[in-house]
């Protein structure tokens, strides 16, 4: 009678104790993570972005992905404020990133603080639960459109790029010149997302005065963003040489519509808005040595241009290395995207006088 008992509670137990061993071996199995979609290989920079995804294994419910490209140091992916990249249901994962010469994806528990930027990657552990990196795609992307404006060759901007301050499409299509010389910068709400409009120079022009004629800009609505403006790709802070006309109410219609900016534009003095009237305007900076002069004027023709405002930066203004003027037209922070209504700019003229060499 005993063994019968004890025979009976072995048939019972058993399966249990079978199902807590699998149990456990489930528990200690290894997350993992690919990347199943490689962005192109470049010395890297802002100018543009391009789709990075992959899988996980064995992910539980919560875990993210934290992404990386090489560019000098690793930066995180795609924007600092948007540090995280969510695990789907089928366990995939998808984004954007800046391009650099490698890349690389972090599954990561919940709560991991990822660092803006690092000299190595870290290791498993600490909130790391499986690291994968991966050498860019080696193959050699088409030559970028170009566009003649003012006398200048410009490169047109294509794909993604952040310049915005959020992820944007760009479409070659959305800039042109028409039959006069004008540059038109447009943007329009197409299958879901706004395609936006971007030129840059091809070499940098450094210390001189730069003049941009712009068309009634007055017109524009509160959310679109009409920029003029420095940048430099290879530079190693985050705010790259910029010095800013932008032409925008920042998505608030009682805003000032326009403003001049050294950037960061957080810093003590380094931004100043006012208001420009309807009809043609003239906007200037002159960049020196330590100083940045900006004006604005009403009125194309010379001698009927009237001051709108005047402003002189000296504390902080960068010095010129690699930098490019740059002409956009986005919409802020896709503020307007339920209204599907196109926009456009127009910008009759640039010009650029060099700085006097001192003897």
């Amino acid at each position: 009678m005993r063994i019968g008992i004890r025979n009976s509670n072995m048939r019972v137990y058993f399966p249990m104790i079978v199902g807590l061993l699998l149990a456990g071996c489930r528990s200690q199995i290894k997350p993992t993570i690919a990347i199943t979609q490689v962005p192109t290989a470049t010395i890297g920079g802002p100018s543009q972005m391009e789709p990075i995804a992959g899988r996980v294994a064995n992910a539980k419910a919560g875990d993210q992905v934290v992404l990386y490209a090489r560019s000098g140091v690793w930066w995180l992916q795609p924007l600092t404020d948007q540090p995280y990249t969510k695990v789907q249901a089928d366990s995939s994962w998808k984004n954007l990133t800046h391009l650099g010469s490698e890349y690389a994806a972090l599954l990561v528990e919940p709560g991991y603080k990822p660092a803006s930027k690092a000299i190595t990657l870290p290791t498993e552990g600490n909130g790391v639960l499986a690291i994968a990196v991966m050498k860019g795609n080696a193959t050699a992307a088409d030559a970028p459109p170009g566009i003649q404006f003012s006398g200048y060759n410009w490169i047109v901007q294509t794909g993604m790029s952040d310049h915005g301050g959020q992820p944007y499409a760009y479409d070659a299509a959305n800039a042109w010149t028409d039959n006069k010389g004008y540059l038109h910068l447009r943007m329009d709400y197409r299958n879901g997302r706004w395609a936006c409009s971007e030129v840059s120079l091809q070499k940098s022009l450094g210390y001189g005065t730069y003049k941009f004629v712009v068309q009634d800009a007055a017109h524009l609505r509160p959310s679109a963003v009409l920029g003029m403006f420095t940048w430099d790709d290879a530079h190693s802070t985050n705010f790259r040489n910029e010095v800013d006309i932008e032409l925008s109410k920042w998505g608030k219609a009682d805003n000032p519509n326009a403003q001049f900016v050294v950037q960061p534009f957080y810093g003590p003095d380094n931004l100043v808005r006012f208001s420009a009237p309807a009809g043609v305007e003239i906007y200037v900076f002159q960049w020196e040595p330590g100083k940045a002069s900006f004006s604005a004027f009403g009125g194309e023709m010379a001698g009927q241009a009237k001051p709108i405002y005047e402003h002189i930066f000296q504390p902080g203004v960068p010095a010129p290395a690699n930098e490019k003027v740059h002409m956009d037209l986005y919409d802020f922070h896709h503020s307007e995207a339920l209204s599907g209504q196109p926009e456009e700019a127009i910008i009759e003229s640039f010009s650029f006088v060099p700085m006097p060499k001192s003897n």
